[in-house]
């Protein structure tokens, strides 16, 4: 694969996107560069006043950009049937999954889930099979899902969906969720070929990149020592999150992007031009990403429809 910078990315003028988690980190940075390009970028953010600041810094840095704000929690499953209620448009070219969390303390969504799995499988899916009439409609569509390398560290497992404390690994439920976001590409890219549709469902990494992400669980069990220490990786090993969100960029806009590719960084899946990346032979089991999506369909009452 040849260099392929932010100067690379096509005109995206006529375009609307969608970009879950676009107030801060690599979604704010694709959201930003996607309004440069000339896309109509809708911020899908769980806060409205961080939603709001971030469209306020899209514009200072974009003048032109044309940007919305919608509120959308994936953790709460009502939250997103609002968010595709309220979607005012009826065409959809890009839908990037981006928002996420990482290693937090056990904790469930507004519906029951444990939360890592809720929030960046769960909400996802249902966010995606909500909003496929309008992907189907729109010729060239694609759907761009984060997940992550630490998806080798464990397998989907959809009945840890509702799994208590007592079971509950951080790093393994992280895995799981990401995991679970390439066995839903899988699943979607196939499901799609069936169909004859020209959608294109694939999946991303940033590598090793300098967000609030990794800041969060230490955050939040109130540990500034260890937050200290993660801030101090990402400072001096960590790449930016301008080159994090290259690998993101390129799969949701790139020419020749192919169905259910996993591009990340191309040095040791860490930092780097965006390259094909390295998966588990697990996130490609025809019969596990059907396992897991007839049961996600099951847990969030959305079954995407693809005629």
């Amino acid at each position: 694969m040849e260099r392929w910078s932010l100067a690379d990315l096509p005109d995206q003028r006529g375009r609307t996107a969608v970009v879950t988690g676009a107030n801060s980190g690599l979604g704010f940075v694709a959201a930003r560069e996607l309004a440069r390009k000339g896309a109509r970028v809708v911020l899908a953010c769980r806060s409205e006043v961080r939603g709001r600041a971030a469209v306020e810094r899209i514009g200072a840095a974009v003048p032109e950009a044309d940007v919305d704000l919608l509120r959308l929690d994936l953790g709460d499953l009502a939250s997103v049937r609002t968010f595709v209620e309220r979607f005012p448009y009826d065409r959809l070219d890009l839908l990037l999954n981006n928002a996420g969390l990482m290693a937090l303390p056990y904790g469930t969504t507004a519906d029951g889930f444990e939360t890592q799995f809720g929030v960046n499988h769960l909400g996802h899916f249902a966010l995606t099979g909500l909003l496929l009439p309008r992907l189907l409609a729109t010729p060239g569509a694609r759907v761009v899902t984060v997940s992550s390398p630490l998806h080798a560290l464990a397998n989907a497992d959809p009945r840890q969906a509702r799994s208590g404390p007592h079971s509950y690994r951080r790093w393994v439920a992280y895995a799981r969720s990401k995991s679970a976001n390439l066995l839903f590409t899988h699943e979607l890219a196939r499901r799609l070929a069936d169909a004859g549709s020209d959608i294109i469902a694939a999946a991303a990494h940033p590598g090793y990149a300098a967000t609030n992400l990794s800041l969060a669980a230490p955050r939040a069990e109130g540990r500034p020592g260890r937050e200290r220490v993660m801030r101090a990786g990402l400072h001096l090993i960590a790449q930016s999150a301008e080159a994090g969100t290259l690998p993101l960029l390129y799969a949701a806009t790139a020419p020749g992007v192919r169905p259910d590719s996993f591009t990340g960084p191309s040095f040791l899946m860490w930092r780097g031009d965006p390259a094909p990346s390295w998966r588990a032979p697990w996130t490609l089991d025809d019969r596990m990403s059907e396992a897991l999506w007839e049961e996600s369909a099951r847990l969030t009452g959305v079954t995407p429809e693809i005629p």
